[in-house]
């Protein structure tokens, strides 16, 4: 057992004793109660005693608490138990009955003449009412004790259910990142072939330095769930530095993103996959190639994340039909962060080409 620090046992101690000078303070009301009815005692000892009378109650009450967490009440089914508990019980009544009878004797409160009698006497006297309080007190304590452990209990599964559900988020995260790198790396690696078939070997070890780079960088961020904006549109840049060497003038790009907004924090490779949709259904397959223009904005608490192509438009049937990779990758991950606090819609503007818009919690600034 953890040894407890001296400051620490002393707050304790005053917790207590405060705690049964209240009650003593509590019993000791019956004292005005019986001056208003004209009785005439020695009101000042008769307070003093009622107020120590509850010593050996404050002095037991760390062994009971104690002996309470050994045994827990209301699971008491084993006879060493039930004894601990009955034991406790009849020491205490003896030694509350036995302390109470030494004040009366010593303080005298009621102003007898002569002493009040032989201690055993007087002793015996209080014994079975002072038995019956200290059952009263202790099945009182016990409650407190069940109630104070049953809510210590919850808090402890609780916090072990959050943290296996964050291990089990983390896990899912992982696998699911895992999952885009050879996506990703596939893509690349083909267009790696292609501009080598091409010989344009040059643009081909430039992509492949640019590949490199960007895998470097993917696992060392690959336990964070949520980067700074800033961080991954400059991750974003890396990834477009490997497709402007595919595509050179066929691709144009523009990233409009708030100073404000950099240090929002958002999913970990949100923007990438987007981006790599759009080039690849928006931009690869049309000879003249085409536009991507990347935005971020703020509306009250919500972060707004806007990739546009001006790529063909979306089929009619293209929200029954098979989605990619990488779109069904980022919902998932998205579901995980955020539940139901997100959204992830594709449309086809007036304007023509595709937009897709992410809207998120905004979070750290």
């Amino acid at each position: 057992m953890d040894e407890i620090p001296v400051g620490a046992r002393s707050i304790r101690w005053l917790k207590i004793a405060a705690i049964w000078f209240g009650v003593g303070l509590i019993d000791a009301d019956m004292v005005f109660a019986m001056r208003a009815q004209g009785t005439h005692y020695d009101w000042v000892r008769l307070s003093v005693m009622l107020v120590l009378s509850w010593l050996p109650w404050a002095l037991a009450t760390p062994f009971v608490f104690g002996l309470g967490r050994r045994y827990p009440p209301f699971r008491v089914t084993t006879l060493p138990a039930i004894c601990a508990h009955v034991g406790a019980v009849a020491a205490i009544g003896i030694i509350f009955a036995a302390w109470s009878a030494f004040l009366e004797i010593v303080l005298n409160p009621l102003g007898q003449p002569q002493s009040p009698g032989p201690f055993t006497d007087l002793w015996r006297s209080r014994l079975y009412f002072r038995l019956l309080i200290s059952l009263i007190v202790y099945a009182f304590m016990m409650a407190i004790i069940y109630v104070t452990e049953s809510r210590q209990r919850i808090a402890r599964q609780q916090t072990e259910a959050a943290r296996l559900n964050e291990q089990l988020s983390k896990a899912e995260l992982s696998a699911l990142r895992r999952q885009m790198e050879p996506h990703f790396m596939f893509n690349t690696l083909n267009a790696i072939s292609g501009l080598i078939r091409d010989n344009r070997n040059d643009a081909a070890v430039s992509m492949i330095v640019g590949l490199s780079e960007f895998l470097r960088r993917a696992a060392v961020d690959s336990n964070r769930p949520q980067v700074a904006l800033g961080e991954e549109v400059e991750y974003l840049q890396r990834y477009l530095d490997i497709q402007k060497v595919r595509f050179a003038e066929r691709l144009q790009v523009s990233v409009d993103v708030p100073a404000e907004l950099l240090p929002v924090q958002v999913p970990n490779l949100i923007l990438q996959p987007l981006v790599e949709n759009a080039i690849k259904h928006g931009i690869a397959k049309r000879a003249g190639g085409g536009a991507i223009r990347v935005a971020a904005s703020r509306s009250d608490d919500r972060l707004s994340l806007r990739v546009y192509n001006d790529g063909p438009g979306l089929p009619a049937d293209w929200a029954t039909s098979r989605v990619g990779i990488g779109l069904s990758n980022l919902r998932s991950r998205l579901q995980i962060l955020y539940g139901t606090g997100f959204e992830l819609n594709l449309r086809n503007p007036d304007t023509g080409g595709v937009e897709v818009l992410v809207s998120l919690p905004l979070g750290e600034v």
